[in-house]
């Protein structure tokens, strides 16, 4: 609401400057003020109202954006429409009546018309028509050159979802493997909160002031939603969360590389990401890769080959998957012949197991917690794996009791720790970031060519998704393409109606594409991203360049 009240200022004050300089107009022609207040506005009536309504229909369009970006946009064309509704309405009643009171003719009559447009800026620019029009055909030839440059342009644009917001606060994401305990996670947080205070003070000594605030740390579960595009981790012990907050906001975006740098080097065993707070829609991974199917296994080795196509490209960093390192496990496969035989069931072996883990027998209250209860062998009888050896099997029908190992195998394997589903599907999702000042789309274009080539070599049953950013920009950036069609078709109708004709139209049209052309020159020279506040600054453009042409 903010950005378009900035861009509804501009917009506001386009009528009553027409209007008013209207009225000034009729009074240098001699005609009286309170008729100058009435013709001046009147004369140009038609004109002003298309001009509104051309604006207006320009931005209506957004609301049919879905989503969070939608709701993100969704106050731009209300508040616009608001503003231009009143902006006419003022310049037809409140102009008038200021005109009236304030403004007087010149004492001094102005030069006639033909004699201004020799002089100053209006004599250059009426020079330069002149000359236009006398050599129209290389005009004609260097427009279409510069629409050709903006084209040849186009593919060298970067694109980005949208810009990273200015603020006093950052945050430092701490992966534990899944195996992890609490307490390795609060000793890798709290190594993280020294390695942060300590490059926060030397980054100081270069600025010659004090740069960090305060750093705020969670543990086994992240911060709570401080920022609308944040999502926040469910709780995990092996999860720990750190927010920074710096004094000048302007140190934020040149902390992040050296955080990320010294983080990872100094913190052993974890997967560290220390990112800025985003603008627009959460994008959790800039990077990702979807892939899906049945075995995990194969899985498994899809994803190492995925993550060995980012591996190879110098400006991604932190490739990993979702489903984190396979860690030992002891499998136990129950003999059923011999359990058979013991008079021993599979249902009471899994029972007597639990003694390792733990069985619930109760629930402890405290205040508006409730603290499970758990019945298990002591630690030094279960702490080892040779602990299992002397654990017996407790049989329901009369005084069974047989060891263990009697009637079930033990064996030593490597399991995921955790296996994620998408639509119900066992997926492995693949991820990873830029190094700092670099953007997600510079390195999908890098990996785009190996990943079709290993989309095509997938095993039947298997397919391969792009998420991320990229998937983001991608469905944005269709919609708002509709939302460009929408404006033009809108405007070309509100333009046929105002001049009754579909050909003269189409010469207000033809400014917009060099409006278009500029914005992208704009941005290659400038470096900028082509991202969603660009996508939007240009179709509010289309709008602008129509009104200033009618």
């Amino acid at each position: 609401s903010i950005a378009a009240l900035i861009i509804s200022l501009g917009l506001l004050v386009d009528d009553p400057v027409v209007a008013g300089d209207a009225i000034k107009r009729e009074l240098d022609s001699g005609k009286p003020g309170r008729v100058a207040a009435w013709l001046g506005p009147t004369r140009l009536a038609r004109a002003i109202f298309f001009a509104t309504v051309t604006n207006i229909v320009a931005y209506l369009p957004f609301l049919i954006m879905s989503g969070d970006v939608g709701r993100f946009i969704f106050s731009l064309p209300v508040v616009i429409t608001c503003t231009l509704v009143a902006s006419r309405i003022v310049s037809m009643t409140f102009v008038p009546l200021l005109g009236h009171a304030l403004l007087r003719e010149h004492k001094v009559p102005l030069a006639q018309w033909a004699h201004r447009r020799e002089r100053g800026v209006a004599g250059f620019y009426a020079r330069g028509v002149r000359w236009a029009i006398d050599h129209r055909y290389a005009v004609l030839l260097a427009a279409i050159a510069v629409l050709a440059a903006g084209v040849a342009a186009g593919p060298r644009l970067k694109t980005a979802f949208f810009p990273k917001d200015l603020s006093y606060l950052s945050y430092v994401d701490i992966w534990l493997p899944e195996n992890s305990t609490l307490e390795a996670t609060d000793e890798a947080a709290r190594t993280a909160d020294r390695v942060v205070r300590d490059v926060a003070a030397e980054f100081g000594k270069k600025k010659h002031r004090e740069v960090l605030q305060s750093v705020t740390t969670f543990i086994g579960g992240g911060a709570p939603r401080f920022w609308f595009s944040l999502s926040p981790q469910q709780d995990q012990v092996n999860y720990a969360q750190l927010v920074v907050e710096v004094k000048d906001d302007h140190d934020t975006t040149e902390l992040i590389a050296p955080l990320q740098h010294a983080l990872s080097a100094q913190v052993p065993g974890a997967q560290i990401d220390v990112r800025q707070l985003e603008t627009g829609k959460p994008v959790n991974n800039p990077l990702e890769v979807r892939i899906s199917g049945d075995d995990i296994a194969t899985l498994r080795a899809l994803s190492r080959q995925a993550q060995a196509i980012f591996r190879d490209i110098p400006i991604a960093d932190r490739v990993r998957d979702d489903w984190g390192a396979e860690t030992p496990r002891i499998a136990l496969q129950v003999d059923p012949e011999r359990a058979r035989l013991a008079g021993i069931s599979n249902r009471e072996v899994a029972a007597s197991t639990k003694a390792l883990t733990g069985i619930p027998v109760g629930r402890l209250r405290d205040h508006d917690k409730q603290i499970p209860i758990l019945a298990r062998l002591r630690e030094g009888e279960r702490g080892t794996l040779a602990s299992l050896s002397n654990l017996y099997v407790l049989g329901s029908r009369g005084s069974i009791k047989v060891p263990l190992l009697q009637v079930a195998n033990l064996r030593l394997e490597f399991a995921p720790e955790k296996i994620m589903r998408r639509n119900q599907v066992r997926t492995v999702v693949v991820s990873g970031s830029p190094v700092p000042g670099r953007l997600p789309s510079e390195v999908m274009k890098l990996a785009r060519a190996r990943l079709q080539a290993f989309e095509r070599s997938l095993p039947p049953g298997y397919f391969l998704e792009i998420g991320g950013a990229q998937e983001q920009q991608t469905l944005v950036f269709r919609e708002s393409g509709i939302v460009a069609l929408l404006s033009v078709l809108a405007i070309l109708l509100s333009l046929v109606i105002q001049f009754r004709s579909a050909v003269k139209p189409l010469i207000v049209l033809a400014a917009i594409p060099f409006g278009g052309v500029g914005a992208i020159l704009a941005l290659v020279i400038t470096g900028s991203p082509f991202g969603f506040t660009a996508v939007l600054g240009i179709i509010s453009l289309i709008g602008v360049i129509v009104s200033h042409v009618i």
